[in-house]
């Protein structure tokens, strides 16, 4: 029987019944389907991180109050304390590095906003000029801080577009006076409206020099210091430098943890990447489950066409061909079933890609071509068993029990 004969006679025996056929198909196509969409999201997940931290700036180090004994990033790094807390003197003394382009000092904290009887809570940040280009911040309208001494308090401010709108309305907001806190200071501009970002939301973000943040707060320390390295071959220079400087202003110390935007990044890459991995392992379970009912349906099937087995025995086709036709159909059970999988999965992507547009739920390539090449081994694989069953079956004995 010549290979195209086979692959017919396997594709009418699966067609003959469709129920079984069907219910193979949808099993297979379950788990390929997993597979594509948890990866996406697991995937998009990662994508989405990395593109925040990304969004932060570049060649960016930060320098954190608190020591982290392991070194390097951890999340926990964001919490720590120290009896020895940054100061702008600090930050003002970065500016030495050679390796250091601009120093941005950041001092957070919540405040009352209000002007013309509204009234709401917003997070304001004390800082520089320089922190404009270190986050890689945009103007909608008027200026940003003004190039002033850092302990020098002029009383300006540059709001978010939400806080914009929601104090002022259509009204323009450069140039009014608005109450933050116990104090008045003027609007000189707002930023160009960017989301939800990292740590915190620019829409909603009132950015004042940094020694009136420190007055509003009553309080002299900084929340971290943000560095922007002269190039991307600098960063781990201007690392180095910022830590020694650091350490020598603090008595020898090294009390403050100092982190590099690329090892966050790839921390971040790595843990999401191995969560992707992990998620696809365990969707892919069920590909196994799917290959399992694919062997059930296959031995089903056997039975059922014992008769047709011993016939086509008895007319001299050998048992290698009988295994053949049936590894040929559960060969076309699983492609069928991968690739109806596949185009679900792409639209459950879609699906999502849809309703959180900025959540890039896009399937890797590997877990695609994995998914897809373990389905169609495991139909093979459990495809086996029964083929070799089918093959064994004695044409006498076989057309007598019929």
């Amino acid at each position: 029987m010549r290979y195209a004969d086979i692959l017919c006679f396997a594709r009418d025996a699966a067609t003959a019944y469709p129920l079984r056929t069907t219910l193979s198909v949808l099993a297979m196509a379950i788990g390929v389907a997993s597979v594509v969409l948890l990866t996406a999201l697991g995937d998009g997940a990662r994508r989405y991180v990395v593109g925040q931290f990304s969004s932060l700036g570049s060649n960016l180090v930060i320098v954190l109050p608190g020591r982290s004994a392991t070194g390097g990033f951890n999340p926990a790094n964001g919490i720590t304390t120290t009896p020895r807390d940054l100061t702008v003197d600090d930050a003002a003394a970065l500016l030495r590095a050679p390796a250091v382009q601009r120093v941005a000092p950041l001092a957070v904290g919540t405040s009352e906003i209000s002007a013309g009887g509204r009234l709401r809570e917003v997070v304001a940040a004390g800082s520089t000029a320089s922190l404009m280009a270190v986050r890689n911040f945009q103007l909608a309208q008027g200026r940003f801080l003004p190039e002033d001494d850092w302990r020098s308090s002029a009383p300006v401010a540059v709001i978010g577009m939400t806080v914009r709108n929601d104090i002022f309305g259509n009204q323009p907001a450069v140039g009014q006076l608005i109450r933050l806190g116990d104090r008045r200071v003027r609007v000189i501009g707002v930023l160009k409206s960017t989301g939800q970002g990292v740590g915190m939301n620019t829409d909603e973000l009132v950015i004042v020099p940094v020694a009136l943040a420190q007055a509003l707060f009553n309080s002299n320390t900084l929340f971290r210091i943000m560095i922007q390295a002269r190039g991307r071959e600098q960063i781990e220079a201007a690392k180095a430098q910022a830590t020694a400087i650091i350490k020598a202003r603090h008595g020898g110390e090294e009390d403050v943890t100092v982190i590099t935007q690329d090892a966050v990044l790839a921390t971040f890459d790595k843990l999401l990447g191995a969560l992707t991995a992990a998620v696809a392992g365990i969707a892919a379970i069920s590909l196994l489950v799917a290959g399992v009912l694919v062997m059930n349906v296959m031995l089903v099937a056997v039975t059922q066409r014992r008769a047709e087995i011993g016939l086509i025995k008895a007319l001299g086709a050998r048992g290698s061909t009988i295994q053949q036709i049936f590894l040929a159909e559960a060969a076309m059970l699983s492609l069928a079933g991968a690739v109806a999988g596949y185009l679900l999965g792409q639209l459950g992507a879609l699906v999502l890609r849809q309703l959180f547009p900025v959540f890039p739920a896009y399937a890797p390539g590997w877990a695609v071509a994995a998914a897809l090449m373990t389905a169609l081994v495991t139909g093979l694989l459990f495809g086996i068993l029964p083929a070799r069953r089918a093959a064994q079956l004695d044409p006498v004995d076989a057309l007598m029990r019929h």
